[in-house]
């Protein structure tokens, strides 16, 4: 009997395995790290006191039903904390719905610039993505709706979206779960909701909570400043919070991070804090960048896109390797169709300078 190596199951090798964004850059120089969307401001100093504090029992396995975390995330939105999910960041989150939704046969939908985990999920589990396009860089619900089929299981939107930064408003989100068959599960993934001011915009809580085939996904990596400890939340209809809970891994969160969420979400002067910070240092991002003369795509999130003219010697790549040897990180985006334009995090007032700085250096043909 011949010996073979064990086979992937169909659809895994079709994966292109998730790439973060650099975190190093060469010669050891400081580096300016503007390429992950993480807040300038770091953590609340309440939720560093809680991870050390949570020290003192490490021994001991955390609650497996992140019963503290989920009870001050309901405090601060009103919310039933028995619909409330918790994972390891929300990326784990959307993984496990495709998982408890999605099989082989069944096509899942997400946009042409959406987040690169969607994909991921949906071909981990079987089935058949779908990506339609998009109306000026923004999730076009006609487009979505159009690509529904008899095997459509899911859509995936984030709102606002990465990396574009662009958001659609609540009337048109309602408008897309109106337009979809009831058994079709909309996923709303709204990990930069924090930081959006506009007056049209929500980010599902309501939607959740008058249909059953809702949920909306969030984040503690961005505005609360806790990336490192991985930690998401879904909130859901009571039957799809009973889905979820049944396949999730029973200790998916540790005890540091559930401590430490829960004076993070509880600290609201901190996360005003930050987004003020944002609200200050993102329009004038945006209007140094078009000085510079690059085209800017209007940004609600922490982060902008910068595209560079097509047709010239100074493209995007160029301009990521010289301002990496600056010791200055932002983030590729040719993976989300992007070939020729970067992604910059909203960073300190120092780094936000440091990077306008280095890519007008660029652009005057320093390097």
């Amino acid at each position: 009997m011949v010996a073979t190596a064990p086979i992937a199951r169909p659809g895994i090798l079709d994966i292109a395995a998730y790439v973060p964004g650099e975190s190093k850059v060469p010669g050891g120089l400081s580096p300016a790290k503007l390429s992950s969307n993480e807040t300038p401001l770091g953590p609340s100093p309440k939720a560093i006191d809680a991870f050390k504090a949570a020290a003192a029992e490490l021994e001991r396995y955390p609650d497996g039903q992140a019963t503290l975390l989920r009870e001050a995330i309901a405090r601060r939105y009103g919310l039933d904390a028995a619909r409330i999910v918790c994972g390891s960041g929300s990326d784990e989150l959307l993984g496990l719905l495709a998982r408890g939704y999605l099989g082989p046969g069944d096509e899942a939908i997400y946009t042409a610039h959406g987040f690169l985990v969607y994909r991921i999920a949906i071909l981990t589990n079987g089935a058949t993505p779908v990506v339609v396009p998009e109306r000026d860089l923004k999730t076009d619900v006609d487009a979505i709706l159009a690509a529904v089929t008899p095997k459509t299981r899911m859509v995936f939107i984030a709102n606002p979206n990465n990396p574009t930064g662009t958001y659609i408003p609540i009337e048109e989100v309602r408008r897309l779960r109106a337009g979809l068959r009831s058994d079709v599960l909309l996923v709303l993934d709204a990990a930069y909701s924090e930081y959006v001011s506009r007056n049209d915009y929500e980010a599902g809580i309501e939607l959740v909570a008058t249909t059953p085939n809702t949920v909306m996904t969030r984040t503690f990596s961005k505005i609360y400043g806790l990336a490192a400890l991985r930690i998401g939340w879904a909130y859901c209809p009571p039957e799809i919070a009973d889905v979820l809970n049944r396949i999730r891994g029973p200790f998916n969160l540790s005890s540091p991070a559930i401590a430490a969420g829960a004076a993070a979400i509880a600290d609201i002067e901190h996360m005003e804090r930050a987004k003020r910070h944002n609200d200050q240092w993102l329009p004038w991002v945006e209007s140094e960048l078009k000085k510079l003369g690059l085209a800017v795509t209007p940004s609600v999130a922490n982060f902008v896109l910068m595209h560079f003219p097509e047709g010239r010697d100074k493209t995007a790549s160029g301009a990521d390797e010289y301002l990496k040897s600056q010791g200055i990180i932002v983030r590729k985006v040719g993976a989300y169709g992007f070939p020729n334009a970067l992604r910059m995090t909203i960073g300190s007032e120092s780094e936000n300078k440091r990077a306008i700085d280095a890519l007008a250096r660029y652009l005057k043909g320093a390097a």
